[in-house]
């Protein structure tokens, strides 16, 4: 029986040349057999790529002997086939769409907060002097989120500037940033230094390292994820549902997209209304013509868009 990995993961780390880097590294994941996503901007990889375990051990390996990359931590989960159906390599401004890309301002390569190993963080979670802040945007923190942990209104993460001010409350307190994976934090953590924050931590590896390595102790829900599973089980050790059917409101923890493609909405829905509203969010998706066939699973191939060279020479 071939076994299949797939793999979380994330570098800051300069790139000369990322549009050429971009189109080698496609080149390069297709010749080992992948299928994935990845990001590739001048500041760094972004990525979840699936295969044989023969493949992404290859694949680890090639990024590790780049210099550039050699530091790369891999988050490793076991599957019963790929995640993904094709293999994209995008060119982008960001790794991770926030905003912030003056590297004189926010930079992680120079300074973020400090990072807790999994083990660290759930030792320092339940302290008085404590805030867990989740940086993610609503449709992630609704499936599942750490236990009294703060949450911001937020549809994605270039949102999250925003939401500075609403935090300034706890400028006394010890702010312990997490994400799926952490990349978000590298930033999120960055901002609150720069914006006066003066102890400020991130849970290394996110979410799903700390399910590898605490057993998720006190992660309520599901973590949602950027592939075709759409979301992954965290806790082995208390886990519960925190998620409701956006149409019903019985307690799920299914995860969808909107199968109406000019929606596309994240939402949790329930078999039996995913059954009678085809995957869809409202009766007007459920009607519009261009919806696609609901198979069950909510997933949908994204077709990649092209680079916005105007937005990338547009610093903020």
């Amino acid at each position: 029986m071939i076994k299949y990995n797939t793999l979380l993961y994330y570098c800051y780390s300069t790139i000369a040349n990322g549009e050429q880097f971009a189109a080698d590294h496609l080149k390069f994941c297709k010749e080992l057999g992948l299928t994935g996503r990845i990001i590739v901007a001048d500041e760094g990889l972004n990525g979840t790529v699936s295969g044989t375990s023969a493949a992404c051990q290859a694949y680890m390996d090639a990024v590790h002997a780049d210099e550039r990359f050699a530091h790369t931590d891999f988050k490793i989960d076991e599957v019963d086939s790929p995640s993904f159906v094709k293999m994209h390599v995008r060119y982008k401004t960001e790794i991770v769409h926030s905003g912030l890309r003056d590297p004189n301002i926010i930079n992680p390569q120079k300074q973020t907060g400090k990072h807790l190993e999994p083990v660290d963080f759930m030792a320092m979670k339940d302290r008085d002097d404590v805030v867990i802040l989740d940086v993610r945007s609503n449709y992630e923190h609704s499936l599942g989120k750490f236990k009294n942990a703060v949450t911001l209104d937020i549809e994605n993460f270039r949102d999250f500037p925003s939401k500075i001010n609403e935090l300034a409350k706890y400028k006394d307190k010890k702010i312990l940033t997490y994400c799926t994976g952490g990349i978000k934090c590298e930033k999120a953590s960055a901002l609150l230094l720069h914006e006066g924050f003066k102890d400020v931590y991130q849970l290394h590896g996110g979410i799903i390292k700390y399910g590898k390595e605490a057993g998720g102790k006190d992660f309520e829900g599901k973590c949602y994820v950027f592939d075709n599973r759409l979301s992954v089980d965290v806790n082995s050790v208390n886990p519960v549902v925190i998620s409701t059917c956006y149409n019903c409101g019985t307690t799920t923890h299914k995860m969808i997209n909107c199968a109406n493609p000019e929606c596309n909405e994240h939402f949790t829905q329930c078999d039996a209304c995913g059954e009678k509203m085809e995957g869809c969010c409202s009766d007007a998706c459920q009607a519009h013509p261009r919806k696609r066939v609901y198979d069950g699973t909510g997933y949908y191939v994204k077709v990649p868009q092209p680079v916005n060279k105007k937005a990338k020479s547009e610093v903020v």
